[in-house]
């Protein structure tokens, strides 16, 4: 399958919040953009057209008016955008992203991070900005907006950015040896992103943790009890497992990780809505957002 190069009016609606609608008049009235035509007279928009709206929309939002910016050269344009951007960072930064993943640009990912963390602590800068990039190209993608090439290809940066940053505080002392934690995806759960980041958090708290990664059956998991005794285990569930209610999951794990005693399991994601008004037993703790689980790891620092 080739790459998306080809916009409709509907993913530019899309991609930059404005109405087609709008998006019409900005190209009649001030010739904005200057898409091509099908056959059948549908207008399609190339990267450097949906790039300059996604600039454009940028400085409308800034309080611009549409008519002085469209008498604005390309160049003129991207200067202002700059100029802007060292102001409204957050935006600026989510704009960059968006252009960054359609054109496959690990610079400009790389160069943008690097500006926001000059500001920024890490942890702001995955709540404030990747989260929402997240959320929104995760519905570009359900909508056919952009192909899922474009969504790998951004996910992994930010993985990467949460690599690094987790190698980092790793390299500080353990503060808290009272237990230790262990972080999985269940069987065929791909979405990691979360499930990185919590590592993350939670060795930034001062603990130590395995991290075990993706795709790990619960038999596996009987390897890590023998070794650590004291040992909480994290999950992230967004879309397995499929065979089996999460319920059944949690019986699962207690009739194979706890022969001789319970173990805990904090459970995180999407697929655990499935366990609201269920009496679980003891050992299973839900946690519906990363916030809650970080505000859990100030509490235990505090004990």
């Amino acid at each position: 399958m080739s790459v998306k190069t080809q916009f409709s009016i509907k993913d530019l609606e899309n991609l930059s919040n404005v109405k087609a609608h709008t998006i019409r008049i900005w190209e009649k009235r001030y010739n904005l953009l200057e898409p091509n035509r099908t056959e059948t007279n549908i207008r399609q928009y190339d990267l450097l057209n949906l790039k300059k709206l996604l600039n454009v929309t940028f400085l409308y939002n800034e309080g611009l008016k549409i008519s002085k910016i469209a008498r604005l050269s390309e160049s003129e344009i991207n200067k202002l955008v700059l100029g802007h951007g060292k102001e409204k960072k957050e935006e600026f930064a989510l704009n960059s992203f968006k252009s960054a993943m359609l054109d496959f640009d690990s610079e400009l990912f790389l160069k943008t991070f690097d500006s926001l963390a000059e500001d920024k602590s890490f942890r702001e800068i995955f709540f404030e900005i990747f989260l929402p990039l997240l959320n929104e190209i995760g519905i570009l993608w359900q909508t056919g907006t952009i192909d899922p090439s474009h969504e790998r290809f951004i996910s992994e940066l930010i993985k990467q950015q949460i690599v690094l940053n987790t190698e980092r505080v790793q390299r500080k002392k353990v503060r808290h040896t009272d237990f230790v934690f262990s972080l999985y995806l269940p069987y065929e759960e791909i979405h990691e992103i979360g499930l990185l980041y919590a590592n993350y958090e939670i060795l930034n708290a001062g603990y130590k943790t395995i991290y075990l990664g993706i795709n790990i059956p619960l038999d596996s998991l009987k390897f890590v009890t023998r070794h650590h005794k004291n040992v909480k285990f994290i999950s992230y569930f967004t879309v397995k497992p499929d065979s089996q209610s999460m319920y059944d999951y949690t019986r699962e794990f207690n009739e194979k990780i706890g022969s001789d005693r319970k173990y805990e399991l904090w459970l995180m994601g999407y697929k655990t809505s499935e366990l609201q008004g269920l009496k679980l037993e003891k050992n299973f703790t839900i946690f519906p957002s990363l916030p809650s689980l970080i505000e859990k790891l100030e509490t235990l620092k505090k004990s």
